[in-house]
């Protein structure tokens, strides 16, 4: 995000990350800053909220106010619009004063309602050295340029892209009954009825999460094989990817 000071300043840039490999992430950007004069440090002194929007009919972006001065920034999430609002604020602001009528939910059901939507979030569910850019759908959501200069995976990147071949998808699955107390473990394979391999389990809570699966099994039934027992789940094509990308 950029923030933006006085006039004559430059904009600092504020990056959201998963807070797992904050000093690797510090390490990554500080090689590449050469001899440009750049600071880069974390901000222990803010707090990072969710705004996830109600079910009531009128829950736009226009129902929240355009500037709140606890609010160091209060944006609509880059994403995709059923993730709502990114509200970052100092420490120990009161958030109910910020956005009136709101409700301080916990971050599971955050993760609970990005599962449902297939919202890949952190190296859980996009693990470094694993997950391709396309396959986790980035492309939907802000997160690949395909006009900007050189970087590394670009040019395998932009023809996959532009060839229109993607054969596996992060998607949202559930369990129709309750899955195992134990949980599933990240990068379970999922299995066809008849055996054949369909992809495999990233990440979830109870009875959702998110699976990295064939297209060509979405709509079959599938399964996992944990210690000899078969837990069924299904998934399926969340309703805000681009139209064309549904078929």
């Amino acid at each position: 995000f950029r923030l933006h000071g006085s006039a004559g300043e430059e904009p600092h840039i504020l990056l959201e990350c998963d807070s797992t490999v904050l000093d690797s992430l510090q390490k990554h950007l500080k090689l590449y800053k050469i001899r440009r004069k750049v600071d880069i440090a974390p901000c222990p002194d803010l707090s990072l909220w969710a705004v996830i929007p109600g079910e009531q009919a009128g829950d736009t972006t226009s129902s929240l106010p355009k500037c709140a001065g606890q609010a160091v920034l209060l944006t609509p999430d880059p994403r995709t619009e059923v993730m709502g609002w990114r509200l970052i604020t100092k420490k120990g602001a009161n958030v109910s004063e910020i956005i009136p009528g709101s409700e301080i939910g916990n971050v599971q059901d955050y993760h609970r309602h990005r599962y449902k939507q297939g919202i890949p979030e952190g190296v859980k569910d996009l693990p470094p050295g694993v997950a391709l850019p396309l396959e986790s759908n980035l492309a939907y959501m802000n997160g690949i340029s395909f006009t900007k200069g050189c970087y590394i995976g670009q040019e395998l990147t932009a023809r996959t892209h532009h060839m229109g071949v993607i054969r596996k998808r992060l998607l949202p699955v559930c369990f129709p009954a309750p899955p195992p107390s134990h949980g599933i473990p990240e990068g379970a394979e999922i299995l066809t009825e008849s055996g054949k391999p369909a992809g495999k389990f990233r990440a979830g809570g109870g009875d959702v999460g998110i699976a990295l699966l064939r297209l060509a099994h979405l709509n079959e039934p599938l399964c996992l094989n944990l210690g000899g027992d078969k837990v069924k789940l299904s998934a399926n094509t969340p309703q805000w990817w681009p139209k064309p990308a549904a078929k």
